[in-house]
């Protein structure tokens, strides 16, 4: 496992996480990138962080899930850098190793409440 991983993410949830992105990004509110995500979490406005798990140097990431938890920010993560940049509407080639949910919005809240559930049991 990766420096910046925490927990095993089982696929099923990992698809949850995408549609949460897809979701978000429809609104508007995402934010793109380790930068923006890291300002994002210090700042405590963002509701749930998504973190590849394929990112090289993986150090680029290991303080975010550090600053989530100090914020109480839930986070996840998902498999791909390019999936994830395609589900959050980027153009296509392009890469993202981080997002932050700024609103998840009432079509998403069930979704971001299961997935906020099952992250919570796999790090207990």
């Amino acid at each position: 496992m990766s420096v910046h991983v925490r927990f095993e993410t089982p696929a099923d949830l990992a698809d949850a996480v995408y549609e949460l992105v897809q979701t978000a990004a429809k609104n508007g509110a995402v934010k793109k990138g380790s930068n923006e995500v890291t300002k994002a979490c210090e700042r405590g406005n963002a509701k749930f962080i998504v973190l590849a798990e394929d990112v090289n140097p993986p150090e680029l990431l290991a303080h975010i899930p550090m600053i989530c938890d100090e914020k109480n920010i839930p986070y996840g993560y998902v498999p791909s850098q390019e999936f994830l940049a395609k589900e959050a509407g980027m153009p296509k080639g392009v890469k993202t190793a981080s997002l932050a949910l700024m609103d998840i919005g009432k079509a998403g809240q069930a979704n971001f409440n299961s997935i906020v559930d099952q992250i919570s049991k796999l790090t207990e």
